[in-house]
């Protein structure tokens, strides 16, 4: 690795001045080719998955292919890149618990490229517009603040990061049941909360990118509850946990790089929350969480109205109604079929 100097360290900024463009590598601002770019969705994703030609379908309503999407990058970024993927590809072989293995700033970095490459494409779209989306990404400026303090962690694919006593986000690795879960892949996200989320096989990663953990931990405990196979359905219930978590989350870290000095090997973020005294999260609503749950279990047919039987207790298939984790082999469950 080439020996780093103080302005290496210092990260790059393209919203000064919205250097977004092609011709400028996304994580460094140097000037590149046409062919100097990396796929959004890596390579060895698109041929194990077979997944090069599925359409992605954009906010303006147009549709670009997944072996389109692709980002600007200089010699070294690709290279680091490359070395991100290839340490993920070999882990991902091995399932849920070697990808835990590779440590949430590993799986942060690796995730949020893929989940920048997506955003950035419909942002760019936003300035000519197939038709123009209802709600803008570009005129929501809290939107703009999350996804600037977001590019900053980003820096950790150009060079060196540590994060001095946080996490840049909260990661969560879980496990499909084998013998309920045929998709061997698929990913969703939400732009307006930074929250994405891929599958590959057996595995499911769910992020939120720039919250510093602050999700992660107020779901530590659903977390270590669904460290076991779960069935896909119960996987629903928990990616709709943690988006509504995500929506809930009412602040916007502030993030400090530290000043480099010659001899420093990497860059160093500081975070603060700016107003200590004010709620992190906003009230819990479960008219709003239903809806939620109810979006992501429209594939196995429950409907709002089964969500909201007992509307202060909304259905709930990761734990019992006495609060202990629920086993959950099938579904529709025996009982529920009689």
């Amino acid at each position: 690795m080439p020996q780093l100097t103080p302005a290496d360290l210092i990260p790059y900024d393209p919203f000064d001045g919205m250097r977004f463009g092609p011709d400028t590598c996304f994580l460094s601002g140097q000037p590149v080719g046409p062919d100097d770019t990396v796929p959004v969705f890596a390579d060895w994703l698109q041929a194990r998955y077979g997944i090069a030609d599925r359409p992605i379908h954009l906010l303006d309503q147009r549709t670009v292919l997944i072996r389109d999407l692709r980002l600007p990058a200089s010699p070294a970024a690709r290279q680091r890149i490359q070395e991100l993927e290839s340490r993920v590809e070999a882990a991902a072989l091995q399932g849920p618990a070697a990808l835990r293995a590779l440590g949430d700033d590993t799986l942060f970095l690796w995730m949020g490229k893929m989940f920048y490459g997506i955003f950035i494409t419909e942002l760019l779209n936003e300035f000519e517009p197939l038709i123009k989306p209802k709600y803008p990404l570009a005129e929501n400026a809290a939107l703009v603040r999350r996804f600037q303090a977001f590019f900053q962690l980003l820096q950790g694919l150009r060079v060196p990061t540590e994060y001095a006593d946080f996490v840049p986000g909260s990661v969560f690795v879980l496990e499909a049941d084998p013998t309920e879960d045929v998709t061997p892949f698929e990913y969703d996200d939400d732009l307006n909360t930074l929250v994405f989320s891929i599958k590959l096989d057996k595995s499911v990663l769910v992020a939120c990118l720039v919250d510093i953990g602050l999700v992660g931990q107020a779901m530590r405990k659903v977390y270590a509850d669904a460290q076991r196979p779960l069935h896909p359905v119960q996987i629903a219930e928990f990616k709709a946990r943690v988006y509504y978590a995500a929506h809930l989350l009412h602040v916007v870290p502030d993030l400090y790089p530290r000043h480099p000095r010659p001899g420093d090997t990497k860059l160093v973020f500081d975070a603060l929350i700016d107003d200590v005294t004010g709620a992190i999260f906003n009230p819990w609503e479960n008219s709003a969480y239903t809806q939620a749950l109810a979006e992501m279990w429209q594939r196995w047919h429950i409907t709002l109205a089964d969500v909201v039987t007992n509307p202060a207790e909304p259905l709930s298939l990761l734990y019992n109604p006495d609060g202990s984790p629920r086993e959950l082999k099938s579904w529709p469950s025996v009982s529920r079929e009689a």
